[in-house]
């Protein structure tokens, strides 16, 4: 992406004054000039019209009657060529006739001979005004373009691939949340790329030069992850031959992110607690107190409201981590990224390969009719299940046809009543939502992964608004 430069300092006013009248052009030549404004002059229609082309002015003073061309074509012409420029017309016939063509054609005012120095200062120095102004405006949105574009170069996706509208929300939150130190809370199935996103938000904040360390809190027994988390002391349980720091420690000045948080056992939702409340630890078997500076991202496929509910989530831990939540949509619901992210994964794999791989129009439209319950990782896992089986550089629809053509639903079987079929679909959706759920709008709304007032319009849609 093109840098920008910030706008430049502020320039005098640039005008042009275009009167046949030799002494009075000299004239107010003189008395602008004395005012400080880089004046020009021009003594008919044709050189007018010639300086208006090929300079750039903020005020152009005109006569009306001119030989050559008269003040309207000037003033027709400056607003084509450019349109910022402000024309002050001058006539010996001050009509309102004539001041009000004028100014139906763009004309900012009008001034009518003879005149004072005094009421050409006065007309000219209130078109500065207005001039300045817009210029102010126009430096103000050039700097915000400016310092926008810099971010947008600053800002690093990492390895996340998507331009739908759904992850252009997500792009946005990391860039939100990327320079502070406050907890985020990653939701979404598995395969929808929660790790990514923790990385982009680390890659993109001060502490993207210290660690970012991983642990995935579903993959390891209780003990063991209490140690993995925290570390232990030497002789701290049978096994424990020295002395260990756990990812806390490891993660000092950078972020820790806790995969499948909804999987930590009570006894290591204590202690994570108290680290949160009060930045202090102790190793396993340790009486040392630790204090580290961690930015801390979690993650989960669960509804961690029903894990609250049935006991087995602490709540007061939940809403320690619940400051930031985001939710990443599944792939079902971004299908118009699967060209892009399917080029990125066979890029990739032609480059393990040492030969290039892409995908036919027929091959993607197979893809779009598969619903993908794994998300993400099933596509790239597919892709790299039909790269091996290939024997072209170009992977067709044949080379996948061990994908299922048949969306999951069945109420799609056929495809006769597109419209009440589609409508049968959404409203037995919600009807699903809204039971898992337990009625909780607010839930239902993210589980399917929609706003909350999108919920409302479609249960007054389908007659569901009164069913809690």
């Amino acid at each position: 992406m093109d840098k920008m430069t910030p706008p430049q300092e502020k320039h005098p006013l640039r005008i042009l004054i275009v009167e046949d009248n030799t002494s009075m052009r000299e004239a107010m030549r003189q008395i602008l000039d004395a005012a400080g404004f880089a004046v020009v002059t021009a003594a008919d229609g044709p050189s007018g019209l010639e300086q208006i082309r090929n300079r750039k002015w903020d005020l152009v003073i005109t006569d009306y009657k001119l030989p050559g061309a008269d003040g309207m074509v000037l003033l027709r012409e400056s607003k084509s060529v450019q349109p910022s420029a402000e024309v002050l017309m001058i006539t010996a016939f001050g009509t309102i006739e004539l001041a009000v063509d004028a100014v139906k054609a763009g004309a900012w005012d009008f001034i009518t001979k003879p005149f004072s120095r005094d009421t050409l200062l006065f007309k000219v120095g209130r078109a500065e005004e207005i001039i300045r102004e817009r210029q102010k405006s126009a430096a103000l949105e050039e700097e915000n373009r400016y310092f926008r574009q810099e971010e947008e170069a600053r800002f690093n996706r990492g390895e996340i691939v998507g331009e739908s509208s759904a992850m252009k929300e997500v792009y946005r939150f990391i860039r939100k949340v990327a320079r502070n130190k406050t907890t985020v809370f990653i939701t979404g199935e598995s395969g929808t790329g929660k790790e990514l996103v923790a990385r982009a938000i680390h890659i993109n904040s001060p502490r993207r030069d210290r660690p970012f360390v991983r642990v995935s809190c579903g993959a390891l027994a209780e003990g063991v992850l209490e140690s993995e988390i925290f570390g232990h002391e030497k002789g701290a349980f049978t096994g424990a031959l020295r002395r260990k720091k756990g990812r806390f420690e490891l993660a000092d000045g950078g972020t820790l992110f806790l995969d499948e948080i909804g999987d930590l056992p009570p006894s290591v939702q204590v202690k994570l607690l108290r680290v949160i409340q009060e930045q202090e630890f102790e190793r396993v078997g340790g009486e040392e107190t630790l204090r580290v500076d961690v930015r801390l991202i979690t993650a989960t496929h669960r509804d961690l409201e029903i894990l609250v509910r049935e006991g087995r989530f602490r709540e007061d831990l939940y809403y320690r981590l619940h400051i930031l939540p985001i939710h990443l949509p599944p792939l079902r619901d971004r299908k118009e990224d699967i060209p892009r992210l399917s080029r990125y994964f066979l890029e990739r794999i032609g480059r393990e390969r040492g030969n290039p791989l892409s995908l036919t129009d027929e091959g993607i439209r197979r893809l779009a009719l598969y619903d993908w319950p794994g998300n993400i990782r099933e596509l790239q896992n597919v892709l790299e299940r039909a790269a091996a089986l290939c024997d072209d550089e170009a992977l067709v629809a044949g080379d996948l046809d061990f994908l299922s053509r048949k969306p999951s639903g069945t109420i799609l079987a056929n495809f006769s009543g597109l419209d009440a079929r589609l409508d049968a679909l959404e409203k037995e959706m919600l009807l699903n939502a809204m039971e898992a759920a337990r009625h909780v709008k607010a839930r239902a709304a993210r589980l399917l992964g929609i706003k909350e007032g999108a919920l409302y319009y479609k249960l007054e849609k389908h007659g569901l608004a009164g069913k809690d």
